[in-house]
C-alpha cells in the first residue's frame, strides 16, 4: 500500500511541477495552450519539435524553464514507473490487489478530475503567478491577462492564400476592425515583418497576419474567399460585430447608470 501511496504523490508532484511551468511559460507571453503543450512535452521528455519550439529556444527565460523541465522529468517518469512496478510486484493475496487498483483507481480519477476542474486551474494559477512573481526574477508580462484573452477572444495566427478574401487588398479596404478584429503584425513571405502596419499596408498572398479578435470571427475569416460568397460572408461578419458592440454598449450604460 505505500507503494501506490508514494506512485499517487509521485503523480501529484508531477501534475504541480508541470502546472507551475505552465503559469511561469504563459508569463513570459506564451499562450495557455502552447505553454501547457511545451511543459508536458519537455517534462515527460517526448520531445515534440514543432514551430512554437523556436519561440521557447530563442527566449532565454522559457529556456531556463524548459531546461528545469527536462532535469525534474528525466527524474520523475523513471521514478513513477519503478513505483507502479513495486505496487503489483509479488502481491500474491487476490484482495490485497484489488485494494491496491482500487486505491490506484481512485486516487487517479480524483487527480483528473481536479487537473479538469477549471475553478481550481484559475484559483491555481493565480496562486502560482503571485508566488513566481515574488520569488523569482522573471522580468515579464502577463499579456494574457493584458489582451483580456477570454470570453472568446484570442491572439490567432492567420496565413493568406491565394483566392483568398484577404488576399490583394489595403488594410484600408479590408477594414477588419468593422469585423472585430486588429491586426497586430505581418510576417511576410520573403522574412520580412511589418508591425503595427498602417492602412496603406496590401495584404498578400503568402502572408502570415497575426490578428486580434474574436475566435469565431477570426475563424470566419480564415475560409472567406474571394466572391459574392466572400462578400455576403464579410456583410454577416460586419453586422454581427455591430450587434455585438451595441450589446456592449448597453452593458456599459447599464454600468455607468
Amino acid at each position: 500500500m505505500t507503494a501506490v501511496v508514494s506512485l499517487l504523490v509521485v503523480v501529484v508532484l508531477a501534475f504541480v511541477v508541470t502546472r507551475v511551468a505552465t503559469v511561469a511559460l504563459v508569463l513570459t507571453g506564451m499562450s495557455p495552450e502552447m505553454a501547457r503543450f511545451q511543459a508536458r512535452s519537455a517534462f515527460t521528455g517526448c520531445g515534440f519539435t514543432t514551430a512554437e519550439a523556436e519561440a521557447v529556444v530563442n527566449h532565454p527565460v522559457r529556456r531556463r524553464i524548459i531546461l528545469t523541465l527536462m532535469q525534474l522529468g528525466s527524474a520523475g517518469v523513471v521514478g513513477a514507473c519503478a513505483t507502479l512496478f513495486l505496487s503489483f510486484v509479488n502481491v500474491s493475496d487476490r484482495e490485497a490487489l484489488l485494494v491496491r487498483s482500487g486505491v490506484l483507481s481512485i486516487g487517479l480519477l480524483a487527480l483528473l478530475l481536479i487537473a479538469r476542474s477549471r475553478w481550481i486551474e484559475r484559483h491555481l494559477a493565480r496562486v502560482i503567478a503571485r508566488i513566481l512573481r515574488v520569488v523569482t526574477d522573471l522580468e515579464v508580462r502577463d499579456y494574457r491577462g493584458l489582451l483580456r484573452l477570454a470570453d472568446g477572444f484570442a491572439v490567432s495566427e492567420l496565413r493568406v492564400e491565394e483566392g483568398d478574401w484577404l488576399a490583394g487588398r489595403t488594410l484600408i479596404e479590408l477594414n477588419l476592425p468593422a469585423e472585430g478584429i486588429s491586426v497586430l503584425g505581418i510576417h511576410r513571405d520573403d522574412g520580412g515583418y511589418v508591425a503595427v502596419p498602417r492602412g496603406t499596408s496590401t495584404v498578400e498572398a503568402g502572408d502570415l497576419l497575426v490578428l486580434y479578435g474574436h475566435g469565431e470571427a477570426i475563424t470566419d475569416l480564415d475560409s472567406r474567399r474571394r466572391g459574392k460568397a466572400g462578400e455576403e460572408a464579410r456583410a454577416a461578419a460586419v453586422a454581427q460585430e455591430e450587434s455585438r458592440q451595441q450589446e456592449q454598449d448597453a452593458q456599459e450604460q447599464e454600468r455607468v447608470g
